[in-house]
């Protein structure tokens, strides 16, 4: 395709992108009350009060809210349009390649969130209330910083589980290999108490909750690339044996 016909394609797909967002945006806002009450509920079930300070407060937390549900959940369908247009660039072998991997990315990201509502989240509450505030001092929570702290922790752990998906398609690509994750496993240690030192908030307990699945996804990469490698040098070696007879 010339140029011109790249960038009017490019067009109506981030036209198509903003049109899925804003539509999942509006139903999001309609339903931002249950959606907010979802939220709060590690909170409420531990006995501690979520209140507003401010006429205005409530509704940019809502539209704040809306804004990041929309992103979520409406990702999937901003990825197809990516997908439509990137994917008539490549050949049907490379689109095999990159197919499993752009499903992997929202499920992953989604499993990241669960992992940090069910899991993480309760312990962070309890942990932050209960070690440092004193127990005679009522305990309650606004309402635009616990939203703060939620959507915080959602992006971090979120783009956390997004790492094995990041590794196995350079090693599957050919930029990254097993072997240069595992000589650089050291280093990979101290990258992930960095990232989770600043994606988390600054407490131990959400940044060690952070950096363990960083760990893990790391070796896990490894593991998994080294399968991939081994598959592919077999394909390469049957090949070049078809070739050769």
């Amino acid at each position: 395709m010339p140029l011109l016909d790249h960038l009017i394609e490019l067009r109506k797909r981030l036209i198509y992108a903003l049109i899925s967002f804003f539509a999942v945006f509006f139903v999001t806002f309609y339903f931002a009350k249950p959606i907010f009450s979802f939220l709060m509920q590690p909170a409420l079930n531990d006995g501690y009060k979520v209140i507003v300070l401010d006429i205005f407060e409530f509704f940019f937390v809502t539209v704040k809210l809306s804004a990041f549900v929309s992103l979520i959940v409406g990702f999937p369908l901003i990825a197809v349009q990516i997908w439509m247009f990137v994917a008539p660039g490549l050949y049907r072998q490379e689109k095999r390649a990159f197919l499993p991997f752009l499903v992997a990315t929202p499920f992953m990201f989604y499993a990241g969130c669960a992992v940090m509502y069910y899991i993480v989240l309760p312990y962070v509450i309890n942990f932050m209330l209960t070690q440092y505030a004193p127990p005679d001092i009522e305990k309650t929570l606004r309402s635009s910083d616990y939203l703060e702290r939620i959507l915080q922790l959602v992006f971090a752990f979120g783009f956390a589980f997004e790492m094995p998906v990041l590794l196995i398609l350079l090693i599957k690509v050919g930029i990254a290999s097993s072997e240069g994750l595992r000589s650089k496993r050291r280093y990979a240690i101290v990258i992930c108490f960095v990232v989770a030192a600043v994606l988390a908030p600054p407490d131990v307990i959400s940044q060690i909750a952070l950096a363990v699945p960083l760990l893990a996804f790391y070796e896990i990469s490894i593991i998994v690339g080294s399968w991939i490698e081994k598959k592919r040098d077999e394909e390469e070696k049957k090949a070049e044996e078809a070739a050769g007879s």
